[in-house]
């Protein structure tokens, strides 16, 4: 029986590349329940296995309590102490019992057991191995296609799934193709784990950039950030941690081969390679090239961007279906609104004119002192009120005489128009 039982744990541990302790565990698990199965009453049982010699002992035990409430399992602390007196509330009394024999049934449910805990014992090392590689790329052949997804073969009887939505658009694939992606997710079910597997995500982009790129390796560039239109086009914010270094030349190689490289691997996918700036501003104007940018105006309450361009540039800047904005929006993290130039200046004139009409009706000064308040960002006349006189007298084009004229004018017409205001709010 000894010899038995380690022919058996060497035999198990070799083939399913298990430690020996796993399967002694299993074993052990396996008796105790089959001598349970022995006794009529429930009791509490302990096998213990000798891991040099193979020696089985079987021990039945009680817990040591104040109060006895189930006497098979339990046992007072005062009789307990007859044999022990060192034994505290919570420990156990143990009587070495008969090993039991096997007979057919004993043995086919202790086989049942070990073949159980042996299978979680292979799905747990599984899952500890695959946890290493989440977020790398790993290799698989496709094993089995479905509308929905496909199943890919990881070798050593492992199955990986790549869903429909973690595909490229433009991808077909036949059983055996080979299929490089990114692992994202480990499940545990009651069958195993289920390995999840993506070809869309950014994460594989930037493993694709760290195989071809040595100097993300060398932590000598880093990837910032990632955005995807999977399968057609990508962009890139990469950061050098080296002033030598030209992080977007790095990435993108000579003649463009490592960017190549890893566009052929994603189905020939446009990929831009974009600097990355901590000027929320600038980074958005680099997230936009090959289009200039004339001007940005920040929104910081809203966390939004107004970027004007060139009228002819619009469309392209835009992007079909408005994929260029997009992608610079989901890099940034800022909402991003397109504007043309012309459009721009169109509105910035009707705005302008319409601050000279209401400067011309309320202030008594000629047209030049009007031009010079506007270019000088004024407004309305609340601001020329509020505004320091010692503000005022510093703009160019206007002396001490004007700025009191401005202030009076301007306090003069606001009080008129709030006593009529209130005489109508009487009536």
């Amino acid at each position: 029986m000894n010899i038995e039982i380690l022919s058996v744990v060497e035999l198990v541990s070799r083939e399913k590349s298990l430690p020996r302790e796993k399967i002694f565990e299993a074993l052990e698990l396996a008796l105790t329940i089959a001598t349970k199965k022995q006794y009529t009453y429930d009791i509490d049982v302990r096998v213990n296995i000798d891991r040099s010699s193979g020696i089985l002992n079987t021990y039945r035990r009680w817990t040591v309590v104040n109060h006895v409430i189930n006497p098979e399992r339990e046992i007072s602390l005062i009789k307990a102490r007859v044999d022990n007196p060192a034994v505290q509330i919570g420990e156990f009394v143990e009587n070495i019992i008969t090993s039991i024999n096997f007979d057919r049934i004993s043995t086919q449910e202790a086989k049942k057991i070990i073949i159980k805990k042996v299978r979680e014992a292979e799905l747990l090392m599984m899952s500890n191995k695959f946890h290493e590689y989440k977020g790398k790329i790993i290799q698989s052949t496709v094993k089995k296609i479905n509308r929905d997804f496909m199943i890919l073969d990881l070798g050593n009887s492992i199955e990986g799934i790549i869903l429909r939505r973690d595909m490229l658009p433009k991808e077909k694939f036949s059983i055996g193709d080979r299929i490089r992606g990114v692992l994202y997710e480990i499940r545990s079910t009651a069958n195993g784990i289920q390995l999840f597997i993506s070809r869309s995500r950014g994460e594989m982009l930037v493993e694709l950039f760290r195989i071809e790129v040595p100097e993300i390796n060398q932590k000598i560039i880093t990837i910032q950030a990632v955005a995807r239109d999977p399968g057609l086009r990508a962009k890139v914010a990469v950061k050098a941690n080296n002033t030598t270094i030209d992080p977007v030349g790095a990435c993108v190689g000579m003649r463009g081969a490592r960017v190549q490289s890893v566009s052929g691997e994603m189905s020939g996918e446009r990929i831009d390679v974009i600097l990355w700036s901590n000027d929320p501003a600038q980074f958005v104007i680099n997230a936009m090239s090959p289009i200039h940018v004339d001007s940005v105006i920040v929104h910081e309450n809203i966390h939004a961007m107004d970027l004007v361009v060139d009228s002819k540039n619009l469309a392209q800047a835009i992007g079909r279906n408005g994929q260029n904005v997009r992608l610079a929006a989901q890099l940034s993290g800022w909402e991003l609104n397109i504007m043309a130039a012309n459009d721009v200046n169109s509105k910035n004139n009707i705005k302008i004119n319409k601050i000279r009409n209401i400067f011309n009706q309320c202030l008594n000064v000629n047209s030049r002192i009007v031009n010079i308040l506007i270019y000088a960002g004024f407004s309305s006349l609340p601001e020329l009120i509020c505004t320091p006189y010692n503000k005022l007298i510093k703009i160019q084009g206007i002396n001490a005489n004007v700025v009191n004229i401005l202030q009076e004018q301007s306090d003069s017409y606001l009080t008129n128009l709030l006593v009529i205001n209130n005489c109508h709010s009487f009536l």
